[in-house]
């Protein structure tokens, strides 16, 4: 049985490298022993039999309605996976496109797939900076946001709690949204790579859903320690910057 991961629209939402949270989850299941292989997925002909799991990255504004109607002819298979519990791990604008939909400064609007809760709105300012999260599922996490919109609607299941940072704004104290295997959230990074149980517990859902087993395997103590260290020193340059925002 071979684990197939699905990285959605590499072409256009990939501007901050968040497709290549698809490479960490086909590493790991390597590591731990078990098949799998990554399918770049454009255009809906592309779409395998049979997904384990999926990663739509971030893209820019005007890739935005490009995205959106490749995405629509994938509606109602991306509906059905997230029903039936595959793990969709979505970031930034490819958050946004799988909510009710994106509000624009310019008071024009684009309809989102309606599978996540929640809409984008216009922010204040653009935010940029670390982002640390308190998540009740997958423990602490830590990556870069980069974003002009606020996320609203979507309060009763978030991702997390915002320990550094703006998350969702509007003063809400919440990062992303979850909505049974579909996660959406700003943490760029890619997000699994600098958070390796966040990969292990999507991991543990898909190869469920195929009747595998997943362990980390040995080799992915030497990444993590890696990993360890880079989230130890951005959540240390977190802690640095709280009390200079609260002064």
């Amino acid at each position: 049985m071979t684990l197939t991961i699905a990285a959605l629209l590499p072409a256009l939402q990939n501007t901050n490298g968040d497709a290549e949270n698809a490479a960490v989850l086909q590493r790991r299941a390597e590591w731990a022993g078990l098949d799998a292989r990554v399918v770049a997925v454009d255009t809906r002909e592309q779409l395998p039999d049979r997904l384990d799991a999926i990663v739509l990255g971030s893209g820019s504004d005007s890739s935005i309605e490009r995205s959106r109607a490749t995405l629509l002819t994938m509606h109602d298979e991306l509906r059905t996976w997230g029903t039936e519990g595959v793990p969709i791990l979505a970031v930034g604008t490819g958050w946004e496109l799988l909510s009710w939909g994106i509000e624009f400064p310019d008071g024009s609007s684009a309809e989102g797939l309606g599978i996540l809760p929640g809409r984008a709105v216009p922010g204040a300012a653009r935010v940029t900076g670390d982002l640390v999260v308190a998540s009740p599922r997958f423990g602490t996490l830590v990556g870069f946001e980069n974003h002009a919109r606020d996320y609203v609607g979507a309060e009763g299941s978030p991702l997390g709690r915002v320990r550094a940072g703006a998350g969702n704004g509007r003063d809400s104290g919440q990062e992303g949204v979850v909505m049974g295997s579909v996660i959406g959230t700003h943490l760029h990074g890619p997000v699994l790579a600098k958070n390796p149980a966040f990969a292990d517990e999507l991991l543990r859902l898909a190869a469920s859903r195929a009747g595998l087993t997943y362990e980390p395997g040995a080799h992915t103590a030497v990444v993590d320690a890696y990993a360890a260290a880079a989230r130890e020193a951005q959540l240390g340059a977190a802690r640095a910057a709280a009390p200079l925002a609260q002064a």
